[in-house]
This record gives C-alpha cells, structure tokens and sequence, in this order.
C-alpha cells in the first residue's frame, strides 16, 4: 500500500483535533491532541494499555465529550453533531456487541435495523458483506458458535451495513490469530480501495506498519506521527540482533555496557541499539563470550516501529 502523506487541497481532513483533552480525575488520559487525518487513509494509533488510544476514540466517535480543545469528524463537531457523526460512521469497539444466540445473518439484520437501513438498501448489502467477509457458508451459524477471527469479521460487517464514510476499529485483532489477523487487513485493504477512511488503534506495531500514517501515543501524548518508513529512518543509531543460549544473561551483561545505547527483549532475541554496528559486533560479542554464554550470534538489523517506538518513549520520559 502506497503511503499517503498530503490531503487533498479540495476536501477536508477526515478527523481534525486541537487540543482534545480528557481527564479522570488527577488523571490526564488523553492531553492536548492536535491530529488531522486525511480522507482515503488507513491512520494506525499504537501505544501499550492506557496510552489514551480508547478514551481518544470515544471522544472521536461522539460517546464521551472532551474536557477540553476540540475534534471535527467529516467536518462535524464531535460535541454539537454527535447524533450526525454516529450516522456516518462504523465503530467497532474492542467488545462488539454481537448476540450469541442469533445467527450471522440475523445479527447483521439487527445492525441493519438500528441504523434504519432500508429493506431494498439490506438485500443489496447483506450478501455483499457476506461475501466480502467470507461468511456466506457460514450466515446460519450462531455467532457463540464462531472463532474468533470470524467474529472479528462478523463485527466488521454489522459495522459496515450502513455503508458508513470513515470506520473506527479498536483494537480489532486483539488476541487474534496471526492467519485470522492477515485476512482481517486484506478485508480492510479492499475497504480503502473503495474510498473508505479508517482510523484503528492497535498494540501491535507490525499490524500498524500496514497503514499509511501512524500516531504512536504514550501517557495521553502524541509523540510521533508520520508514516511508518519516515518512522523507521528516524531511528538514532543502528542496531544488533542478539542470540544466546541465555536471553537474559546476555541482556544483564550487555545492559549498561558503554557502547549499548538500549537493549530490548523481543521473544527469543535481543535487539541492541549501538552508534555503529560494525564497530559494536566484535567487542560486544567477547564480552558475552567471557560471561561464559553459549549458542552466540550477533547481526545487523534494521529497526521496526517497535523498536522507534521503545527508543522515543524512553527519551520521552527521561
């Protein structure tokens, strides 16, 4: 997918927001956002829990108003239009409502029925979504019956049967499987072949590489937006990809070292940030040697959002 970085100079940005603020109490979930989001976009929000991702899409979709600042969604008020907003727009939160005991087709009647799609309107667009979905063979099945990558897409079509202009999707692979989660975003690239917006938040940065801009969010903030190459080539230094007999003996004995910048634990590897690579790779590899670990490798590697995201975090909060 190509990278979309300019709005068009005719039509107005998607979602816009100045300075949208929410408190709970001594709490600031989400503290002075200022984002504009182009139409035709997939716009990715990352962060971990309680970055301010949820309370920010509650404010966009017109469910909870802001404390302060402002947000225009298709040109609306959030505060003033949100009977209008909610029109246009899908919203998939992270628990969609789908009910058990009906089946598919019966719960996207249902959909149907609470956004006054009309009867001509729902012949039409039922078995489009359906087989968009790839849920026709399954239409007379009990949704407490689906897995969860096909309830993922069961939620997806009820949030599209009344053809909305931008869709919100929160969180909306979250603990999915990775074949359920690749087929999920094919779904998502036809969307945007048809003209559709969508705005998702995400915990997983490889799934935010699919976009075309990314806003990563920590502590209500907004640290970085921009796409996810310009992302990545930001990164300051290089980095190592280490491998040991045992992680996290080589992440105490590399932590601290004068030429690691940062480690990062990433499964069953390590990823070191160093100012040079090649530089790094022979001394850094004798000094896990003479702490006695087995099984060494010690590579180049070129940054994921992850680790852009852990590095920008990190200076952040220094």
């Amino acid at each position: 997918m190509t990278a979309r970085q300019t709005n068009s100079p005719v039509s107005k940005p998607a979602i816009r927001t100045a300075g949208l603020t929410k408190r709970f109490g001594d709490l600031i979930a989400v503290d002075c956002l200022d984002l504009e989001v182009f139409r035709g976009e997939a716009f990715a929000l990352v962060g971990p829990d309680a970055a301010g991702k949820t309370t920010t899409m509650r404010m966009l979709t017109g469910i909870m108003d802001p404390d302060a600042g402002r947000a225009e969604v298709l040109g609306f008020d959030t505060v003033k239009d949100s009977e209008v907003i909610k029109e246009k727009i899908g919203y998939m939160p992270q628990r969609f409502g789908l009910y058990d005991d009906l089946t598919v087709a019966e719960n996207m009647v249902f959909y149907a029925d609470v956004y006054q799609v009309s009867r001509a309107e729902r012949q039409k667009r039922m078995p489009e979504l359906l087989g968009f979905s790839n849920l026709t063979p399954f239409q007379n099945r009990l949704a407490g019956n689906l897995s969860g990558g096909m309830r993922q897409k069961l939620g997806l079509a009820c949030a599209l049967i009344h053809t909305p202009e931008l869709l919100f999707l929160d969180e909306p692979t979250f603990g999915v499987d990775p074949i359920s989660r690749r087929e999920f975003w094919e779904i998502l690239y036809r969307l945007l072949t048809g003209g559709l917006t969508i705005f998702l938040s995400t915990a997983y940065m490889d799934e935010a590489e699919r976009a075309h801009r990314v806003g990563m969010m920590h502590h209500g903030k907004l640290l970085v937006v921009d796409t996810p190459q310009s992302i990545k080539a930001s990164f300051q230094g290089e980095l190592l990809e280490a491998r040991a007999s045992d992680m996290w003996a080589a992440r105490r004995v590399l932590t601290g070292h004068p030429l690691v910048r940062q480690t990062l634990a990433m499964g069953d590897r390590l990823m070191i940030t160093v100012e040079d690579a090649a530089q790094a790779a022979a001394p850094l590899t004798q000094v896990l040697e003479d702490a006695g670990l087995e099984d060494l490798s010690l590579a180049p590697a070129h940054p994921t959002l992850e680790d852009l995201f852990v590095q920008v975090m990190r200076r952040e909060e220094k």
